[in-house]
């Protein structure tokens, strides 16, 4: 007699509480951010919308009954007239001589700044300064107090020492502009630099140094490769800025004696020709050469953060 023996059924899990779905706990992260989305929309997206269809308008405010569409007229007028023209060199001029000097002199702080010694916290604050000034207050400094050619700062100096006392916005008006937005951008440079120079792999340092290399031959070799992508974001961040700057163009030369820049050619258009649509199609050329940048800033910014990813 052979006996049977059947297999106890598996045990089938039962949840005692409906768990959310993935789409309603993603909608419950996302929800508290909505309000934040909807304003951005609101106060960047639709004004640029409006912008780009005014930019193939012939409007021109003091006679708002004769606007008519023109298509791309407006593009082909700010790419072919003289004065624009004039205008997208001086902004590529003014952005790599501002965004190359402030990187040098930002990394000679920033290796400064490596070091320790007695009062370096101190020293860090004070050159950090000037980055926090408003921009047009920093303009207004060094209009008045450093470049004036009666009782500025540089003429005072050169005057003790026995030196001319030139005008200086007169003589060298797009170095004036230059001078001072480098000593704005400078601090902020220097703070990137000095990030990627403490995070550096110190062990390499130093065994590097037992090795015999001096300190030329470990900048050289260790740490300017190192330090390479944080010039690149550098570099690329102070370019967003700096070709987007109205405040000491308008403020230290008011855009004359060749230092109007793109920006400040949008507002000459806009607002004393009262030229709407011609302002507005150079208006987007700068959006569409500001989102180029940060494209490229956005993939540094990813490399940087799969680096230190991976090194963790």
């Amino acid at each position: 007699m052979t006996a049977t023996t059947t297999a106890p059924l598996a045990a089938t899990p039962t949840r005692t509480a409906r768990q959310p779905s993935d789409k309603l706990r993603a909608w419950a992260t996302r929800a508290p951010l909505l309000p934040a989305l909807v304003f951005m929309i609101v106060v960047t997206q639709l004004p640029f919308v409006a912008t780009l269809v005014i930019s193939f308008f012939d409007w021109n405010a003091l006679y708002p009954k004769a606007r008519h569409f023109t298509g791309l007229d407006n593009y082909h007028q700010v790419l072919t007239d003289a004065d624009l023209r004039h205008s997208v060199w001086t902004t590529i001029l003014l952005t790599v001589a501002v965004v190359l000097a402030s990187l040098v002199l930002g990394l000679l702080l920033a290796l400064l700044l490596d070091r320790k010694f007695r009062g370096r916290g101190f020293v860090r604050t004070l050159l950090i300064a000037p980055f926090l000034v408003v921009p047009v207050a920093a303009a207004l400094l060094w209009k008045h107090v450093l470049y004036n050619p009666e009782y500025g700062l540089l003429n005072g100096l050169l005057h003790y020492v026995g030196g001319p006392q030139p005008d200086w916005i007169s003589n060298t008006p797009l170095l004036a502009v230059e001078a001072s937005l480098v000593w704005q951008w400078t601090p902020f440079m220097m703070l990137i630099l000095l990030a990627g120079l403490q995070s550096r792999d110190q062990q390499q340092i130093e065994a590097a140094k037992v090795d015999g290399a001096n300190d030329w031959q470990v900048f050289r070799y260790l740490t300017l490769p190192h330090l390479r992508r944080y010039l690149e974001l550098g570099g690329l961040l102070g370019s967003i800025y700096i070709v987007q700057n109205f405040d000491a163009v308008f403020t230290i030369t008011s855009g004359g004696l060749g230092t109007a820049n793109l920006p400040y050619t949008v507002y000459q258009s806009f607002y004393q020709a009262h030229e709407n649509g011609l302002a507005s199609a150079a208006g987007v050329l700068v959006v569409i050469g500001s989102i180029i940048i940060a494209t490229f800033a956005l993939r540094v910014v990813s490399s940087l953060f799969r680096e230190e990813a991976s090194h963790a």
